[in-house]
């Protein structure tokens, strides 16, 4: 019986065979490939709890915790959990940009009205260190500038235990007033 790896393998071998593959490339590349393929089970259909819209809202609300909330300013701690974790055990990219964009709408909410919607114009990560599995991070938000139709807002990630800066953001907003029907 094959083991799981092989499986696995056999798997993504499916998903690079139906690629157009350059003539370029080596073997030993396309077998590397299949490794990135078969680790993040590219195959595998996704769990139907998370086939919902806007599923990754609750990825972030099982590891966030709000901590305080001022005029323009939020602080959070984040617990680094298993399910939001790559493959190296430490903080996945994406979660840190889904966290990004919620506190920063959390904290562009304590100074922009209900009346207006906001829309992400931009989203910059700045990835310089990680978080490992069941680290705490503190998330603190705060608002670099705010204007009649737009707010920018800096989001920075600290272990909690040293301080060290590991992920940065910069969130653009743009207002718009909500549509009346």
């Amino acid at each position: 019986s094959k083991s799981e790896r092989e499986k696995e393998m056999a798997k993504s071998s499916e998903s690079i065979s139906t690629a157009t593959i350059s003539s370029e490339l080596s073997p030993s590349i396309i077998s590397q490939l299949e490794l990135v393929f078969s680790s993040v089970k590219v195959n595998e259909p996704i769990p139907e709890s998370m086939s919902g819209s806007d599923s990754y809202s609750d990825l972030v609300r099982g590891i966030l915790k709000l901590d305080q909330v001022q005029r323009g300013r939020l602080s959070c701690l984040l617990t680094v959990k298993p399910f939001v974790s790559n493959i190296y055990g430490h903080l996945h990219g994406g979660a840190v940009a889904a966290t990004a964009e919620v506190v920063a709408v959390a904290c562009a909410r304590t100074v922009v009205g209900e009346e207006k919607e906001l829309f992400l114009g931009e989203l910059g990560m700045t990835y310089l260190s990680s978080a490992p599995a069941n680290a705490e991070v503190i998330v603190e938000a705060s608002i670099v500038r705010r204007g009649r139709n737009l707010t920018v807002i800096s989001v920075e990630f600290r272990l909690k235990g040293t301080t060290k800066l590991v992920y940065t953001a910069r969130v653009t907003f743009y207002h718009m007033p909500v549509a009346k029907l």
